[in-house]
Parts: C-alpha cells; structure tokens; sequence
C-alpha cells in the first residue's frame, strides 16, 4: 500500500483527533499489566489555555504515550480546576458585584454560570493538540475527565480532613496571619509573592520621656503608630546606645512604648531606628512572637483600620496613611518625606497588597514534620534534578503551620458543625459530600444529646483541594490504590512547586507516611525568541489556538520536543520556530511517500550499506528509549531530526536508490529486496520513535502502509546484525559532500557520470551501492578523495 495523499497537511489532523475521541482510543480499563499513573495539574477553565500549558500538556502526552509503547497500562486523566478565588474573582468581575453583597446560594450559581461557559474552550484546545487523556468514567464529566468541584471528588478532600482531623493533625487557633483585603480572606505563605510598589518613606518624631527630645523613626506605615510596641535600633549603632532602657512617646497618640537594641534595625536604612508595630511586615509579626508581645490589631477583615486607629477609624489602609501623613505633617512631625519603590508582599490572585491580621482558622501541622518531609522528597526522582533544590528552600522558609480555612463560597466546605447547646465539634461521616452552612447532620451531639446545629460556614484552601487530586485518580483508599501506589509522575512548572508539589506531599505524608509520587517532572517557562517574558502589553505572547490554526498541531508537538530540554531554565516560543519544526514533518511524508512505491520481497540479502544505517538506526533506537525513560524527548528529537535530513534521507537513500528500482538489473532481487526491507525498517522505526510526539502524522503513515494502528504498537526493538563500521556517518557525508561538489563546480548535474573517482579505502565495503549513486564508472582507493569526469 502506498501513500494516498501528496503531501501531508494540517486539516488531516481534524477527522484523526475525531476518530480517536469517538473510539475512546485511550481509555483506562484495569487490567494485569503494569499502571503508570500521571498526576496531571488540573488547569482553572475560566481562562483559554495559554501557550505554558499547551506546552505542558504536550510534553506530558508524550510522555504517556510512550510508556504506552513499552508496555504500560497508562492513567493519564484530564482534571478541570473549578474551586476557588479565581472562579469567584470571575464572577466578580463579570457580574459587577462582590461576594460580601450576595446572598451565598445566588453567588455559587453566578460561579457555576461561569464555568459551564469556560469548561468546553478548555477540552476542544487539548483535543486539537492530539493529547490521549483517558477516563475512568466517574464523577461529574464532561467527556472524559473529572472535575475538582464534583460532589465525587470534593467529598474525598472532606474525607481527608476527617481522616487528619481524628489523626491529630488539624486543629484551631487564632493566630496572625497573611490576609488579602480583596479576597477577603486569610492566605498561606506560599499564596503570597512579593512586588516592587511605590510608597511614602517617612521620617517620624518620636519624643524621648526621660530626655524630652526627640528621636527619629524612619517607617513606610505610619498608619500604623497607633500599634506601635516597641522602638528598636542596632546594638552596633552608637547613635542610640544612650537611649537603651528609656521610653518613646508616638506621635498623635501619646503610647509609652520601650527603647530597644535589636539586630534586626538596619543601621544604613533610614534613620537605623525602627518602630514595631502590629503588623507591618513578616517582621513585625517574628518580633512579636519573639518578645511574647500581645499585638493591638488596627486592621479589620474588610481591609480597613479600627476604633484602635482613633480619627483613622473606618478608612481604608491607603486612606489612612495618607491622612496620618497630612495630620503628622500639621503638627510639624514629619523631618523628611520621600518617594520610594518598596517590596511589598501581595496576594499571589488579586494582586492586593498583603495586611496581617489576628483570625480564627484551621491549620495542618507542618512545622514538625519539615523534617520527615524533606527525607521522603529525597526519596523522589527530580527531572531536572536541580528542581529538587526549589523544593527544599521553601520546606526550609516554613515559619507557621498550613493555615487551610477560607472565608470564600466556591470551594470545599469544612465538614463540621457546632452544637448549639454545648458549641461540642460534630465531624461529619466520610463518603458523602456534605454543605454544613445549608444542612444538617443526621446524628445528635455526643456531649449533651441535643439534635440542633449550627454549620460552619468556612471553605478549604484550594491547595487543600488540588493536593487531593492523584488520591482522586488512583481511587484511595481503595485496592487499587493499595495495588498502585505511589502515583508513578507529577508533572507541573516550577512556580507551583511551594504549593501544589509541597501541599501534596505534606498531605499524602500525614495519610500514607509515604513518598506522593516516584518522579516528579519539572518544565520552566516559555519565553519569546529574545528570551523575554511573555506579555499581552508587550505583545509578543503567542495563542496556542493561533499556532494550531496556522500550523496544525504536528509542527507545535514537535517544537516541543526539540525545544524541551530541562537543562536550560526556559523554552523560547515564535512562530518562526514552529513553522520551522513543520519543515521535518514534511520531509518525513515525502521520505514515506518514496519508500511506499516499493514491494518487499521475502528473500533479501543485506549489504554493507543497509548494514551501517541499520546499525545507525539500531543506537537511534536505544538512544530514544535511554532518554524518553527520563523524561527526555529533547535530545532524541534533536538526532531524529538530524537522522532524517543529514543522513538517511539525503546519504542512504540516495546511496541505494538505483538499488531500490535496479532498472538495469546491476543488482540481484535478494540485495534489491535488501535495500527496501531496510528502507522500511527505518521508516518503520521512525514512526514508531516519533509516535510519542507526532502522534497524527505517524498515526497516518503507519495506518495507510500497515493498515495498523501505531497507538497499539510497541516500541522499536534494534534488529540483530553482523557489522563491525568502517566509517561513521559524518565521514560518508563529506565524501558524498565533496562528490556532489565537484559536479557542482564543473556546471554538471548531480547525474552526471564520474570516469574515475577515488575515496578513502574505508568505503570499499559500500563500492558497488557508491558507484551505482554517483555514476562512476573506475573507482580507486587513496587518502583523499578525487574525480575524474
């Protein structure tokens, strides 16, 4: 069979990617053979996919489908993320309203609306892209996935908090935390980044009691005097040392606070001095719990200052710094004021700055188990190994227990009530999803026996959610978790290594006391062709949805491929490059539509020729399957590439062309038939290598000559043979190079007959195959090579 099609083209790819969703090509049936379980990062729908993902996605389909060839039993599902202050800041924006002001029942249908809009972008992006998720066919689908806000899965994150909560390992305490006006709720450290933001520095007198004269304090909160406990300068600073032990009275509100030495006063900044306050910075809350100081808290939860603030009461933190600055200033108490650029901590989502505020919440102990953790972490393959170190920093910068309670809506309630009698915690039972602010338990209180409740009203973190998610894929705790555990591979970026990889291995630690995962696989960002980020206002950011109808998706898989190399710390992404990668998929169809005309014969003899590409092809082979067990498609892209277009293609198959049609009967059928069993071997064995990133152009070719499926076929085993090489493949490229040359010199087409040539004695194995290519009529054997027309 040969061929139908002249020329390979991107709308081909349209009827396959059908085909394979219609026949549920890859779904998961339990079977004996070995699971390699991937753990994919459930992407948010309420946003397109972007080129980051896209590329993610195909790295990681790659890596399924591989394992598939070698004999795997492959779980590869689609999550969709659907919980959490993205899905409600959505709602937000698109409804013009904020969750304060909605009714809690009306805001979860505004979300809901929200993701059934945004749900089936996702799913058509990542069909298009040819990736082979499969199904176990639970929960709540759309198609063949599972999604994170399903009754199904968010009763499995209720059930593991049950589980940690009778363990010991979750409880309540009111404590400072980080908390984000806009989200309106408390927030982990690793939801919190850190941004340059303009600010006022200010220069502030403090009188001295004992002296009556005034010290400075140099601070970028001054609306925070009104908490301030303590003033401090360094014990080296000689500028203060006098005034260790005597009291400061703060400005407008009269405090008597103590004069301290401390180190953490920066002596070049500022005036050295400093005021701790409740709360400025990380700092101030370290300072706090190191001096045992009961805090004064000026902010509330709706982000604005207190009866503790006096005339500041009611205003927003902006407004009230600024009114604190004019009312200081009005009293003469401002020596200096400049504009700065200040690192500032804010919410990683709404991009507010961070306040620090006393709450009541749930937490996960952490802290003594920083130690267990790092152990199991050590336990886990990195790819790229370096990633490893990204993990242990922020295991090491842990200073406070997981704070996992949300005052939000859209996320996994807490599965607890309160007594109304005795305020006794009533835990409810694990296997069905509960809502404790809208119904009631089916139980009566353990305490004092009353039946009247009242539900708590607060949510899970979405990390405490995501974390839940190979649990979900691998059914936990059922026999088949038992029988598969850990998950094989946990694919994601290295900017959710402090939350989705640490949170899971935290989680899955205090559940199992084992690793999460054997290998855990980390890709880094896309950059444009300069190296720089990704921006809309820039304009160089690149649609995935874009490069699929401009290119196809063959082209954009195999620029993946080429350009994932996890050594580097980014991936530069244009247009140009993914086209460029198309060039290959090209030459690989016509190289395939060549081979197609030819018939193999039973009866075949080998010579040398075939011999050196199949022994070309055989370290091809073990080179691929060496790297794609790790994880590494970069660099066997990269030989498959260069086999293609500076060997095979160019050297081999020219070499034995005449061979293939033996038009003039030079060659015997048994050595004709050679050259096209081996023809075919590498074809056969290129498809096969690249099955795993071009999964449609293979599919194709493979079907058409085969009349065979390639997604059942098994990966390229090297063929035995009796060769020892007398040249490489560069040495047989500079003769053929320098050949071609001299016909070009002479104004002579590449057909053109040599009298007499001579080549390096090396090649005498390959004579007859040499001289049938180039047309030579004498060859002889030198140190150099020569040609006589």
């Amino acid at each position: 069979m040969s061929l139908k099609e002249k020329n390979w083209d991107k709308e081909l790819e349209k009827s396959l990617y059908e085909e394979w969703k219609n026949r549920k090509l890859f779904r998961f049936v339990e079977d004996r053979r070995r699971v390699f379980s991937i753990d994919t990062p459930p992407p948010y729908v309420n946003t397109p996919v972007h080129i980051g993902q896209a590329t993610t996605y195909v790295l990681m389909d790659m890596f399924a489908r591989f394992r598939r060839m070698i004999g795997f039993n492959v779980l590869f599902p689609l999550g969709l993320d659907r919980n959490g202050l993205p899905i409600e800041m959505a709602a937000e924006k698109k409804f013009g309203i904020m969750l304060k002001d909605v009714r809690r029942e009306k805001f979860l249908e505004m979300c809901k609306q929200i993701l059934e809009e945004s749900s089936t972008e996702t799913i058509d992006s990542f069909l298009k892209l040819g990736i082979s998720f499969n199904s176990w066919n639970i929960g709540s689908n759309i198609g063949d996935m599972y999604l994170t806000d399903s009754a199904e899965y968010r009763a499995l994150t209720q059930a593991t908090f049950i589980d940690l909560w009778n363990a010991g390992l979750i409880y309540e305490d009111e404590r400072i935390n980080n908390y984000c006006p806009g989200c309106r709720t408390a927030l982990a450290d690793a939801e919190v980044v850190y941004k340059d933001l303009p600010s006022n520095f200010v220069d502030v007198k403090f009188r001295v009691k004992e002296t009556g004269k005034d010290i400075i304090i140099s601070t970028t909160r001054p609306e925070l005097i009104c908490t301030c406990e303590r003033i401090v300068f360094n014990p080296r600073d000689e500028r203060y040392k006098g005034l260790e032990g005597m009291t400061a009275i703060t400005p407008i509100y009269g405090k008597e606070v103590p004069v301290m030495p401390h180190p953490i006063a920066d002596m070049e900044k500022g005036s050295g001095t400093m005021m701790i306050c409740s709360f400025g910075d990380q700092e101030d809350v370290r300072i706090f719990r190191e001096m045992r100081i009961e805090p004064t808290v000026a902010i509330n939860a709706d982000g604005r200052m207190n009866e503790h603030a006096g005339f500041l009461n009611g205003l927003d933190v902006k407004q009230a710094r600024e009114k604190m600055i004019e009312k200081l200033k009005e009293k003469n108490l401002i020596v200096k004021e400049e504009k700065i650029v200040h690192r500032t901590p804010i919410c990683e989502r709404s991009k507010h700055p961070i306040e620090f505020i006393t709450m009541k919440e749930f937490y996960l102990k952490q802290m003594e188990f920083r130690d267990e953790i790092i152990k199991i972490s050590n336990r886990i393959n990195f790819f790229s190994p370096r990633s490893r170190k990204i993990l242990l920093d922020w295991i090491n910068s842990l200073s406070i227990d997981w704070p996992i309670s949300r005052r939000r809506y859209y996320a996994t309630e807490i599965p607890i009530w309160y007594c109304k009698k005795c305020s006794e915690i009533v835990l409810a039972e694990k296997g069905a999803y509960v809502q404790p602010w809208r119904e009631q338990p089916d139980k009566k209180c353990n305490k004092c026996g009353s039946d009247e409740f009242v539900g708590e009203e607060r949510v899970f973190d979405t990390w405490f959610d995501s974390s839940t998610s190979l649990l979900y894929i691998q059914k936990w705790p059922s026999e088949f978790y038992r029988n598969h555990e850990p998950c094989t591979l946990r694919p994601q970026g290295k900017e959710i290594i402090r939350t989705w990889l640490y949170y899971t291995l935290i989680k899955t630690y205090h559940l199992t006391r084992k690793p999460a995962f054997t290998d855990a696989w980390i890709n880094y960002h896309i950059v444009d062709e300069k190296g720089h980020k990704m921006s809309k206002s820039v304009g160089n950011v690149i649609d995935p949805h874009e490069v699929i109808e401009k290119f196809g998706a063959e082209p954009f898989r195999l620029w993946c491929a080429v350009e994932g190399n996890l050594e580097n710390t980014d991936l530069r992404c244009s247009f140009e490059r993914i086209e460029g990668a198309g060039k290959t998929i090209t030459k690989l169809w016509n190289v395939a539509k060549f081979i197609s005309q030819f018939r193999q014969g039973e009866d075949y003899t080998l010579l040398d020729t075939d011999k050196w590409i199949i022994h070309e092809m055989n370290g091809l082979i073990r080179f691929a399957r060496r790297h794609y067990e790790k994880y590494d498609f970069h660099n066997p892209a990269i030989k498959i590439k260069h086999f293609i277009w500076e060997i095979f293609a160019p050297h081999y198959l020219e070499l034995v062309k005449n061979r293939t049609y033996n038009q003039d009967n030079v060659f015997r059928a048994e050595e004709q038939n050679g050259a096209v069993f081996t023809l075919y071997y590498c074809l056969d064995s290129l498809l096969k290598l690249l099955a795993p990133i071009t999964p449609f152009v293979t599919y194709k070719i493979y079907e058409e000559l085969n009349d065979k499926d390639i997604h059942a076929a098994k990966f390229p085993e090297p063929i035995e043979i009796r060769y020892e090489p007398s040249f490489t493949a560069d040495e047989l490229t500079e003769v053929n190079s320098l050949i071609w040359k001299a016909k070009k010199d002479n104004k002579l087409s590449l057909k053109a007959g040599i009298s007499k040539a001579t080549v390096p004695e090396k090649f005498r194995t390959i004579e007859r195959d040499m001289m049938a290519a180039h047309k030579i009529k004498e060859i002889e054997y030198g140190s150099h090579v020569d040609v006589v027309f």
